[in-house]
């Protein structure tokens, strides 16, 4: 299972961040992380956020393990 998210911040000690950093190996799933979660009510930037996703999945799965993070778009 892949995670979804915009939290990219490192202010506590179990952020998101943190715990990729302390955990992340190679055998670990991405995270995805939306760029600019202000501009998803924007049509043309939901649509690249589509369309980034739909690539990633495309992919096979273990060529993205173990990369921490992919940002969309």
């Amino acid at each position: 299972m892949m995670i979804l998210t915009a939290n990219r911040n490192m202010k506590e000690k179990d952020s998101l961040e943190q715990v990729m950093q302390k955990e992340n190996t190679s055998t670990s799933f991405p995270v995805i992380m939306i760029s600019d979660l202000t501009r998803l009510d924007e049509f043309e930037y939901r649509e690249r956020c589509v369309d980034r996703l739909v690539e990633i999945h495309t992919i096979p799965l273990k060529n993205y393990m173990g990369v921490g993070r992919l940002f969309i778009p």
